[in-house]
């Protein structure tokens, strides 16, 4: 079984496993075997949102979790599966199968090391069916490599967007303008954490409502602009640190009961 949280750190850099030292990371795991990985994806959020967004959302609430728990945060994954985003410039896309092949391969990778408790932030609706299939291959590898963590190793997705409190947070602030991409409330973080797409926002047309999609040309021609039912110049920095700090309030809690499971 693994330890509690290590308990809060003044300074998010000293929970950014990018920042530390391999004899570091081997005394951390002397204490705590969890880790948190935010997981995103570079994809279209409508004419004003940043293709960052799914991304830049997931890191910052990881990062606060891991402030206030002081359990370590990877880099993030970037990129996930986007496909019916690409009739939009810029989108990048990961296969399900090569997005399932990276995190199988990064949960194993953690495994390795001993690392027991993976908690894996995510950005994106798209990720979710594939990251489930990696963390059941990944327990199927480790098993038939007789890893020595197999036994321990467990692997749990957090939404942040789908997290209670933030989906009641979001209703109260942007009722049925909340839509389903590009949504005011993952604007609105994007907003508090990279104050320069403040430039960007400006009042928009209605958008085309959400409704079933077939591929990326057939996205493009349901929703010209890119958004789905959604009104992001509802969204404010202000929104966005309140929604932060409620998604990371949650997170936190989900992740010290991960922890202390058996």
């Amino acid at each position: 079984m693994t330890a509690a949280t290590p308990g809060p750190v003044d300074s998010k850099d000293a929970i950014r496993l990018a920042l530390r030292s391999w004899p570091e990371v081997e005394t951390y795991l002397q204490g705590c075997k969890g880790v948190i990985i935010p997981l995103g994806s570079t994809e279209q959020h409508g004419p004003t949102g940043a293709i960052g967004t799914d991304a830049l959302t997931a890191e910052a609430v990881a990062l606060e979790v891991g402030r206030r728990t002081g359990v370590l945060v990877t880099p993030a994954q970037a990129f996930g599966m986007a496909e019916h985003h690409l009739g939009f410039a810029g989108t990048m896309s990961l296969q399900p199968a090569t997005l399932l092949a990276v995190l199988h391969d990064l949960v194993l990778s953690l495994g390795r090391h001993g690392f027991e408790r993976v908690f894996v932030i995510n950005g994106h609706g798209g990720n979710i069916a594939t990251a489930k299939a990696a963390f059941a291959q990944a327990h199927g590898t480790a098993t038939t490599r007789n890893l020595p963590v197999a036994p321990e190793l467990r692997c749990r997705l957090a939404n942040w967007f789908m997290a209670g409190p933030v989906m009641r947070q979001a209703r109260d602030l942007y009722g049925d303008k909340e839509g389903h991409h590009a949504t005011p409330s993952e604007i609105a973080v994007t907003l508090a954490v990279e104050p320069s797409l403040q430039s960007k926002q400006r009042p928009l047309p209605d958008p085309a409502p959400a409704g079933p999609i077939h591929g990326p040309d057939d996205f493009r021609r349901r929703h010209p602009d890119g958004r789905m039912g959604s009104h992001p110049s509802l969204a404010t920095a202000q929104h966005g640190d309140a929604l932060l700090e409620t998604a990371a309030t949650a997170l936190s809690e989900d992740l010290r009961t991960f922890l202390g499971e058996s």
